[in-house]
């Protein structure tokens, strides 16, 4: 690929035709994502469950990615990415497609809802790894860090277009037709990924290993690699403390606050605008200014501040205030750990 003028821009990689493609399916399905989350939390409440299984819905759905990521990702290196993406949205689509079915019959009850959610999880852990080992091979050396940037934005994007969406479907339809909903998104996934993109992949002069080998391999090259441990450590720390903030947000929205279905979306919408706002405007400035790792430190003590106010605040405008900054926490920490896992990562890895 040709190198492209002004690559230092936080939108360069869109200038990539088919990485744009690429981008605007997956902003649509992630914002049919948010919807779909929005509509499971609610739920959720509605079948008069604890704040336990509220506070387990967020737990449930990240547990498959401390799980599976690291198989997902020797398997990522094994096989054709358009095919392995393929079929996990093919997984996706079938889980989001028996929750609305399962709620269209009232069939519904805790630890089913859970136990969706859970296989939803599980889809996810195998279609990250495959996407962001295919963002190196679609985008420049000079592009990544606007595609480690956009990558953020899309999910920031769809969390706030996503949830506000859902609020209004769960207000005039119902949960099951905004899981119903989901799953067509993810078929449109699957068309796009079957049409626009052809999967080549990089040849090496090696051989593929096994999925057993490929995975001792990479467990292996971790335990000698210092700059990969650095990153992991720094991934798992901010992935615990990140995690809790929505896990607790829809608690305390729903318990304590007790909003409606439209607010619980205007909840979430607030986190992901705080993310847009991270995105496009801090992250660019604070890159200028300062090293990765000074906006990680920042991004971090952000959160710990956000974490303080989720303890005293009580009124629902304010508390929205405190999503949104909870959102530019994630966005500035998350992007700047992404770019690091990228550039630490040999090649030939997953």
């Amino acid at each position: 690929m040709n190198d492209r003028p002004d690559n230092t821009s936080s939108f360069a990689a869109l200038r990539n035709p088919l990485y744009r493609k690429l981008w605007f399916v997956l902003l649509l399905s992630g914002t049919c994502v948010a919807a779909h989350d929005t509509a499971a939390a609610w739920l959720m409440n509605t079948l008069g469950s604890s704040t336990l299984f509220l506070s387990l819905m967020s737990t449930v759905a990240s547990l498959p990615l401390f799980l599976f990521t690291l198989p997902a990702g020797a398997l990522a290196d094994m096989v054709d990415r358009r095919k392995l993406l393929c079929f996990v949205n093919l997984w996706l689509a079938g889980a989001a497609g028996l929750l609305a079915f399962l709620a269209s019959f009232h069939l519904i009850n805790p630890y089913v809802l859970l136990s969706c959610v859970f296989l939803i999880g599980v889809g996810f852990a195998f279609h990250a790894p495959a996407w962001s080992a295919i963002v190196p091979d679609v985008v420049t050396d000079q592009e990544l860090p606007s595609a480690a940037t956009l990558g953020g934005l899309q999910l920031n994007v769809s969390g706030i277009i996503g949830p506000a969406l859902g609020g209004v479907l769960l207000y005039f339809f119902g949960a099951n037709w905004v899981f119903a909903l989901n799953a067509l998104c993810f078929v449109v996934v699957i068309i796009a990924l079957l049409v626009e993109w052809k999967g080549e992949r990089v040849e090496t002069e090696f051989r593929l290993e096994n999925f057993v080998g490929s995975l001792c391999t990479a467990i292996r090259h971790v335990r000698y690699a210092a700059a990969i441990q650095v990153v992991i450590a720094r991934n798992v720390l901010f992935a615990f403390f990140i995690s809790v903030i929505p896990a607790l947000m829809p608690v305390i929205g729903l318990t304590e606050l007790h909003l409606r279905p439209c607010s619980l979306g205007l909840l979430f919408t607030s986190m992901g605008a705080g993310s847009v706002f991270g995105t496009v405007f801090v992250l660019p400035r604070s890159r200028e200014r300062s090293s990765s790792n000074a906006i990680t430190i920042l991004a971090n003590l952000l959160v710990a501040f956000v974490y303080l106010l989720m303890a005293f605040v009580r009124q629902a405008p304010i508390f929205m205030i405190v999503a949104a900054l909870a959102g530019v926490g994630w966005s500035l920490g998350a992007s700047e750990l992404w770019l690091a896992s990228q550039r630490a990562i040999p090649g030939w890895a997953p």
